[in-house]
């Protein structure tokens, strides 16, 4: 007689517990207790820009704590009567030069020393790094002696020259990082497809580095935008001269116009504030991405 066989029961295993997930510290703090230190920290913030505001839209005279009647003499009067109409275009040559120069050098810097090993690689590295503890002030007989040799004082180029010099370390290093971040294999990829190291460079790891190039350019047009010992030093013509020159000229030794000076800082702080608006996503990338490595 054949009999059937019941099938052994099947044994349930009991599931794992889980782990009981502590509260993280800032879970159990109150949100008063954030809150409170942004709110005083923006507060510190934004009521020096508004008492800028103030003084630049309320009338000559007034003390009125809003701007009302507003009015735009002082804009009007530092654009034609100060001139600030020819800083302003100064100081957006100084910058976009000084952008465009120092993005390329340090592009070529910074390839070199992320993709190639030399001797003295490593010292030449602590001697970039060290080169951000010298002081701007430092460098302005040296730089002067070499731009009289060369006939550039009195001239935008030797200002563009200067920031670009000043801004070169950290440039080179911040440029080297990123491209760190980029996969040698692309590179090799590209060269057995038949590029050469121009080509594959260009095709392959410059798209890559958008973030970081943004990054860096903008860093050093901003510096060159508000950097005032380089343009007070190389140039003597009026004409000449960048908005951080133009805006001390609004003060002397007995008076202070403070109406146009209030509106010649916000003329020299909107384009900045623009171009950090338009940028913010890629700055913000760029620097998650020399941050971390890929």
């Amino acid at each position: 007689m054949i009999t059937e066989i019941a099938p052994a029961p099947e044994r349930t295993v009991p599931a794992p517990a889980r782990p009981r997930r502590g509260r993280r510290a800032w879970d159990e703090v109150p949100r008063w207790q954030i809150y409170l230190p942004l709110s005083v920290y923006l507060l510190f913030t934004l009521v020096p820009f508004y008492w800028i505001l103030l003084f630049a839209l309320r009338p000559a005279g007034s003390t009125s704590l809003v701007p009302w009647p507003m009015t735009f003499d002082h804009f009007r009067k530092v654009w034609t009567e100060r001139s600030f109409g020819t800083y302003f275009a100064n100081s957006v040559y100084v910058g976009l030069a000084t952008l465009v120069l120092t993005t390329l050098v340090a592009l070529a810097g910074g390839y070199a020393l992320a993709r190639f090993d030399f001797r003295l690689k490593r010292g030449f590295m602590l001697a970039l790094l060290c080169s951000q503890f010298v002081p701007g002030a430092l460098l302005l007989v040296p730089l002067f002696q070499i731009f009289a040799k060369l006939s550039m004082i009195n001239s935008l180029g030797s200002v563009v020259l200067a920031e670009t010099v000043f801004q070169l370390p950290l440039s080179m290093i911040l440029i080297s990082g990123f491209i760190r971040n980029v996969p040698y294999s692309l590179e090799e990829a590209a060269w057995v497809d038949g590029c050469n190291r121009l080509t594959a460079f260009r095709i392959v790891v410059l798209p890559l580095l958008r973030p970081g190039l943004i990054a860096v350019g903008s860093f050093a047009f901003v510096h060159a935008w508000n950097h005032f010992l380089f343009a007070l030093m190389f140039l003597s013509d009026q004409s000449k001269q960048t908005i951080p020159v133009g805006l001390n000229t609004l003060m002397s030794a007995d008076s202070v116009d403070l109406g146009a000076l209030a509106a010649g800082g916000i003329v020299a702080a909107v384009p900045v504030v623009i171009v950090f608006a338009f940028i913010q996503k890629w700055l913000i990338t760029g620097f998650s991405a020399g941050a971390v490595k890929g």
